[in-house]
């Protein structure tokens, strides 16, 4: 079983390393942010731990990035002990908050008892761990990040992946392009709306392909954009 340490002072995550090794965890390690987040998103990991202050993207935004797609445990370790960080790092979807310095044994409890967690959360929902969006022809694999259409994977590079994939779990909703773009690109980001209508186009392109009707994506003129189910 994996567990990633995302940490940038290495005698800590070697710390780390030492006693979940111990206890019979695999481990990786990522010394910034930028590289942890690839990480966590690529690899099959059973947990994360991950510290706030990081060279590169803080653990905030790790986790805000993650639990767009994976609902394994995350777990803070850091030296911001204030009680307004802990509470914004379990709004953002960790599962626990522990401050520096701390008890390697007590970590070692904490992993454990999460990881026993969801063990036990996957095994009542089995499709939980797929974590698998199917609609008809088009498959989406959340874990993987990977989009099929009829059994054929087709490329969808990360803004239109995130557009199709935030459509498909909302479906019949209609979302204006204002929407979607402050949704996935956000309000500070270089660009207007009409970005949202390219991404479209491309999304289209790849999964309408060749069906005449009966298309995942409809136009709501003068409103926005729907997914159909």
């Amino acid at each position: 079983m994996k567990i990633l340490i995302i940490e940038d002072d290495l005698s800590i995550a070697e710390l780390e390393n030492d006693y979940l090794t111990m206890n019979g965890f695999e481990c990786d390690i990522a010394m910034d942010g930028n590289t942890g987040l690839q990480m966590a998103q690529r690899g099959d990991y059973a947990l994360v731990i991950v510290d706030i202050m990081l060279p590169g993207r803080d653990g905030f935004s790790i986790c805000k990035e993650l639990r767009r797609n994976k609902d394994i445990p995350i777990i803070f370790l850091s030296a911001k002990g204030d009680e307004v960080d802990k509470i914004r790092g379990l709004g953002l979807g960790a599962d626990d908050y522990m401050t520096k310095p701390f008890s390697p044994s007590e970590l070692v409890a904490r992993v454990k008892t999460h990881i026993s967690r969801y063990e036990k959360l996957v095994a009542k929902n089995p499709e939980k761990k797929a974590d698998i969006l199917t609609i008809r022809g088009l498959k989406i694999d959340k874990n993987a990040r990977r989009v099929y259409v009829d059994g054929t994977e087709v490329a969808m590079p990360v803004k239109e992946y995130e557009l199709l994939l935030f459509l498909a779990e909302n479906p019949n909703i209609v979302f204006s392009k204002e929407r979607l773009f402050d949704r996935i690109w956000g309000m500070d980001a270089m660009g207007d709306v009409s970005t949202v209508t390219v991404h479209i186009q491309r999304i289209r392109d790849k999964i309408d392909k060749g069906r005449s009707g009966n298309k995942y994506i409809e136009t709501v003129w003068g409103a926005g954009y729907r997914f159909r189910i």
